[in-house]
């Protein structure tokens, strides 16, 4: 059951896009951006100035990375090659990965197997001397979840990148629906990681977006890292240019209540934690027809 009323849900909609940024009752800090190419530069360039940033210092840079949106890594790899920036010392945590109904990795050209594809775009493109490592590079499956926790807790994570889904998950964090097993926010707030099944609704959003709404070829189960590894980031930023799968997502972030039902209303509890969403993301519909009766 819904703990946020339609009512709300009204309220936090209708408001224009154009006051998001500078709402007064806005709960976390927000950016718009015009498009895919504009918050690929802004994602590009702020991650290798956090880079730039570590190697400077002779330190090293830990980082969450997701696959996805995939709007930066052009941008990305175009900067270190161009500017010739060592990712050498850049340690990546990888924030999940899709599995099949067995708990297994999808076939590596499967458009849901991350790591192939995080292969081609991320770490491909960037000239040998410059790439991140090998032992750097910190990929999840169902078999490595104790491995993966020790080197995530071994030292501070300096930023996390991610994007959000339609429940407002971040990494693969679902709202869970299950109907004998409820969880509360302080159990979202220090959810680790773990083995799941996906959400139906989350099967049919990505069903819609990339098969043609051939669920069937959903991965339905994940292997994610927790709310809890994903905000132990120093900085989270969290973006998306995928437009109304995002729209309602992003609204009770900006404005309602810690919800396990939306777990990206954690964010407001970060002390360092920035949205960032296109026009096309943050333009709600109802926001676009006042002259619309809902009911509430």
């Amino acid at each position: 059951m819904s703990m946020l009323t339609p009512k709300e849900l009204h309220e936090w909609c209708k408001i224009p896009y154009q006051q998001l940024e500078k709402h007064p009752q806005r709960k976390v800090t927000f950016r718009l951006c015009s498009d895919s190419d504009e918050m690929g530069q802004i994602m590009a360039r702020e991650l290798v100035g956090e880079i730039k940033a570590h190697n400077d210092k002779g330190e090293v840079t830990r980082a969450i990375i997701p696959c996805g949106p995939s709007c930066w890594y052009k941008p990305f790899t175009h900067l270190v090659n161009t500017e010739e920036v060592s990712l050498r010392n850049l340690i990546v945590f990888h924030m999940d990965e899709c599995l099949d109904w067995q708990g297994r990795e999808l076939p590596r050209q499967h458009p849901y197997n991350f790591r192939g594809e995080m292969e081609s775009v991320f770490y491909g493109p960037v000239a040998p001397e410059l790439a991140v490592p090998e032992e750097n590079r910190n990929w999840l499956n169902a078999n490595n979840i104790e491995e993966v926790s020790q080197e995530i807790w071994s030292a501070p994570i300096d930023i996390t990148y991610g994007g959000w889904g339609q429940d407002g998950h971040i990494a693969y964090n679902q709202a869970r629906r299950h109907p004998f097993s409820r969880v509360s926010i302080d159990d979202v707030r220090g959810s680790t990681i773990r083995v799941q099944d996906n959400n139906i609704d989350t099967i049919v959003a990505l069903a819609q977006r990339t098969f043609g709404t051939a669920y069937q070829f959903v991965p339905p189960m994940s292997v994610t890292l927790g709310v809890k590894e994903c905000l132990s980031a120093k900085k989270v930023r969290v973006f998306s240019d995928t437009g109304a799968w995002k729209q309602t997502a992003l609204r009770v972030a900006l404005f309602g209540p810690l919800t396990p039902e939306y777990p990206m209303t954690l964010l407001q509890e970060h002390p360092d934690a920035l949205i960032t969403a296109t026009v096309a993301t943050a333009t709600h519909p109802i926001s676009l027809h006042p002259e619309w009766d809902l009911g509430v």
